[in-house]
């Protein structure tokens, strides 16, 4: 992991863990707040029931209050207070109903077939004596009880708030309920939103936590971007000033080459030819081991000529690359069964040094890669120039070609076109290369603001 990697970690790390505390801290408090209001809503709820229930029971009893003031206990007064208890239905589950102390079901508007029956031992599903538990209530002078009845809308069970009094010379016990279970679904709902509340709290604590990331990133790309444009930057001008470097020795070496090995071969030469000469006019024969040093003298300065030419050749510089490249085509052809052909297209102009250079030094080295690797019959150089384009050069062959991006994954082979795109970069140009069976060709490219010497 790089430095820069590691900062944006850094950077990072600390923020997700920033924002996964924050997204906690919420969930806790919103469901800490969830449960309180839940309470509060509920006893709010319950205390209203209960209220409400007091009143309900507090009205049966009055209506038959006269009754049970006047001393009236024969049967005919307790048959007319059933019947106005039972007239009192609230609501679509709101009823009345009286037992006596014993568990015997007296009156009961929505289930008159329980009238009659002793319900004392009834128990509801979490096993509690329903009946009974209303009883205790009304003898210990009206209460409040939870229980399980079914319920007369939805013939189900549902849980269920009474309140009960007691008739204690009639022997009776009257109360009403209230169902619980719209409570429930109040509840729920409620539920439902905190959670919604929780969620969408949470998505917007999960989209800050993006959004952060995204700048974080952002910035990094963006600092990597600068960082690699400033990197390759660098690196271009670094390739040119060793690309500088070594065409600077190569001229140092060409012109020892030239003013110093060839000049003192020249000078062996000509003592060696003055001998033969002075032995001549003297009518004596000359030595045959001087014939042969006089011929390896030439053809060592045959070839020290040629190693100067290729490490820099004079017409570069003197009549640019036009002239350089077609002296090199005719060199080529000379050397070997390969034809060479050059065209100059366009109106030639003034190329930078670093320009017609790599121009060259790409064209010797496809020359060369064509003589040793293409089997080719013909090799021709396109030249061209344009005031708007720049310089374009194309060396093309008949040979059998080669497998391009295999070569470029090969890190032991194509080191010349590697080198080639490297020079080509240096100066802002591009190399392309197409290979295949019918051969190959080479197109190197300069623009126009690259190719052309800059003003002084």
């Amino acid at each position: 992991m790089n430095l820069r990697t590691k900062i944006v970690a850094l950077a990072v790390a600390p923020l997700l863990v920033a924002l996964v505390l924050v997204a906690l801290a919420v969930r806790h408090q919103e469901h800490d707040l969830a449960q309180r209001e839940r309470a509060l809503i509920e006893k709010s709820y319950m205390a209203q029931r209960r209220s409400e229930l007091r009143s309900y029971v507090d009205l049966a009893v009055s209506t038959v209050r006269p009754l049970y003031d006047a001393g009236q206990d024969d049967e005919q007064a307790r048959s007319e207070a059933l019947r106005r208890l039972a007239a009192l239905d609230y609501g679509d589950d709101g009823y009345f109903f009286v037992y006596d102390m014993q568990g015997r079901s007296l009156m009961h508007s929505r289930q008159p077939d329980l009238v009659g029956q002793n319900l004392w031992d009834m128990r509801d599903s979490r096993g509690r004596f329903t009946i009974q538990d209303l009883i205790a209530g009304a003898r210990a002078g009206g209460g409040y009880v939870e229980y399980e009845w079914r319920k007369p809308s939805s013939e189900q069970m549902a849980p269920k708030l009474g309140y009960v009094t007691a008739l204690p010379r009639w022997n009776w016990m009257v109360g009403t309920g209230l169902y619980l279970d719209d409570i429930e679904t109040t509840m729920q709902a409620l539920d439902r939103q905190m959670s919604a509340n929780v969620t969408t709290t949470l998505l917007w604590i999960a989209g800050i936590a993006a959004l952060c990331l995204g700048v974080v990133s952002a910035t990094g790309l963006l600092l990597n971007l600068s960082e690699h444009r400033t990197a390759e930057a660098k690196l271009r001008l670094l390739a040119r000033r060793v690309v500088q470097s070594q065409e600077e020795e190569r001229g140092h070496l060409a012109r020892e080459l030239h003013d110093g090995t060839s000049q003192t071969l020249v000078s062996a030469k000509l003592l060696i030819e003055s001998a033969v000469d002075a032995l001549d006019r003297e009518r004596q024969p000359a030595p045959p081991a001087l014939s042969k040093a006089l011929q390896r003298l030439n053809d060592s300065l045959i070839e020290v000529r040629r190693i100067s030419h290729r490490l820099r050749p004079a017409l570069l510089d003197t009549l640019g690359l036009p002239a350089a490249l077609e002296r090199l085509g005719d060199e080529f052809a000379e050397e070997g069964a390969i034809d060479a052909s050059i065209m100059i297209e366009g109106e030639a102009f003034e190329l930078s040094q670093e320009a017609k250079t790599a121009l060259f030094r790409v064209t010797q080295e496809a020359l060369t890669n064509v003589r040793k690797h293409a089997q080719a019959h013909r090799v021709h150089i396109a030249l061209g120039f344009s005031d708007e384009d720049g310089v374009r050069l194309s060396i093309g062959d008949d040979g059998v070609g080669f497998d391009v991006e295999a070569m470029q994954l090969d890190a032991r082979r194509g080191i010349g076109l590697r080198n080639m795109r490297e020079r080509m970069e240096s100066i802002g140009g591009r190399l392309d290369v197409q290979s295949g069976e019918g051969g190959t060709t080479i197109v190197a490219e300069v623009p126009a603001r690259s190719a052309r010497p800059e003003a002084e």
